[in-house]
């Protein structure tokens, strides 16, 4: 009667069994590797296209402050202007509104 020495039990059935187990993890891995990488590429592709937004934004946020300062720079030279020329229009305006407003509102 001859007794299975370690060795012999561990290249029989019992490393296969390993084998095709560790194959099977392996494969699930790579495939958890391969969803993770198309994972950051899609994020990356986001990135940019988010990156590439906000640079238009700010140039359009750049331009409009450009127009709001000249358009500041407009109205001090105005106030710097005579006065009463200012408070004339302003007075002619506000008739105007509460003229358009009245005949508005006698109309209905």
């Amino acid at each position: 009667m001859r007794r299975a020495g370690l060795g012999e039990g561990y290249t029989g059935g019992g490393y296969s069994v390993h084998e095709e187990e560790n194959d099977k993890l392996a494969e699930g891995l790579r495939e958890k590797v391969s969803a993770l990488k198309s994972l950051s590429i899609d994020i990356g592709t986001e990135v940019k296209y988010h990156n590439k937004l906000l640079d238009d934004m700010d140039a359009g946020f750049e331009s409009t402050g450009g127009l709001l300062g000249a358009t500041m720079g407009r109205l001090k030279h105005l106030s710097r202007g005579s006065q009463t020329k200012v408070l004339c229009y302003m007075m002619l305006f506000a008739f105007f509104v509460f003229f358009v407003l009245y005949w508005v509102i006698k109309l209905r």
